[in-house]
């Protein structure tokens, strides 16, 4: 029998910078599938692992870890948010956990400014109406907002939304406002104010959530929110579906309360076939691409890699969640 360690790797394509270093120094089981493991196959196949590499889909929880057994050393994951791992379960059996900071917070950042110039310039309706015949020299035809001269509202002035605002303050923004649980001082940069979220909703003119998830926030973006904002401001969500009440956010989407909306993010993902959301003129979803550039996923297969091998070595991890 091999002593080499074993790897469960829960994907079947995480990029060669993720697999082949795992490869040259251990015996490697990947689940051939495109769709998610399913938890059963999960379990199974992570009997007397010594390591997993996972995605953010994956459940690792007390039923997965006892399945593992003593020789699970390190989970590595491909992200990241780590809500789908139980960090508690894995302190009290001494595993290692590793995520992905910081290598993904420009592709992100990139793919927010997308969404927000599309959902800004109705380029959702400006695309559908290329493929019918339309009338285009009526003045008022598809007119948008631009984002030269107005207020910008960060929710979560982290490592992302620092690198939008950076990204952001080349457009002319008049002013950018900040909340979260701490003032920033790496804020003054972009002249950011720091200010209550309810304040933060009513000044706005476009609403973008970056902060991280917790119990205390989920639903944060109701109906209550969204009445706070202006008829004309724009929502842009890049965190994670849980922030949004999705049910307040089609309302106030339908009803005029706000302008239009922007996700890469949604609950569930993807979404059903006949959700709102997915037909909404001043609605534009993406599949949750934030991270999706070869850099930067390359960085994260990378990361992935180093944590696991890492943990393995009983060294540091690199990406180590504290």
């Amino acid at each position: 029998m091999s002593a080499r360690p074993r790897v469960l790797i829960s994907r079947s394509a995480p990029p060669s910078a993720g697999i082949d270093p795992i490869k040259a120094v251990c015996d490697v089981w990947i689940w051939p599938g495109d769709d998610p493991i399913p938890a059963e196959e999960f379990r199974k196949r992570a009997a007397g692992v010594t390591a997993i590499f996972c995605q953010s889909s994956d459940r690792i929880n007390k039923d997965l870890l006892d399945a593992a057994g003593p020789s699970l050393k390190v989970v590595g994951t491909m992200s990241v948010g780590l809500e789908h791992i139980d960090l508690d379960e894995c302190r009290r059996r001494d595993i290692k956990v590793g995520h992905c900071p910081n290598v993904l917070n420009d592709a992100v950042a990139e793919l927010t400014i997308a969404l927000l110039l599309s959902a800004a310039r109705r380029l959702k309706e400006g695309y559908a109406c290329t493929s019918v015949e339309e009338t285009w020299e009526n003045a008022l035809f598809l007119c948008g907002h631009e984002v030269s001269g107005s207020t910008v509202g960060i929710v979560g002035l982290g490592r992302i939304g620092m690198a939008v605002a950076r990204r952001l303050n080349s457009f002319n923004v008049a002013k950018f406002l900040y909340t979260g649980n701490s003032q920033k001082s790496y804020a003054e940069e972009v002249n950011a104010e720091f200010v209550s979220f309810d304040k933060l909703l009513e000044d706005s003119d476009f609403v973008i959530a970056c902060c991280s998830i917790n119990p205390n926030n989920e639903g944060l973006f109701n109906k209550s929110a969204f009445k706070k904002m202006k008829k004309s401001a724009i929502f842009i969500n890049v965190s994670r579906g849980v922030l949004v009440n999705h049910e307040d956010l089609i309302e106030a989407l339908t009803t005029g309360e706000i302008y239009g909306a922007g996700l890469d993010v949604t609950v569930p993902e993807p979404l059903p076939p006949d959700s709102p959301l997915r037909y909404l003129k001043n609605c534009l979803v993406t599949p949750h691409l934030g991270s999706a550039s070869l850099k930067a996923r390359n960085a994260m297969a990378s990361l992935t890699a180093r944590n696991i091998l890492a943990g393995i070595r009983g060294e540091d991890l690199p990406g180590a969640v504290p």
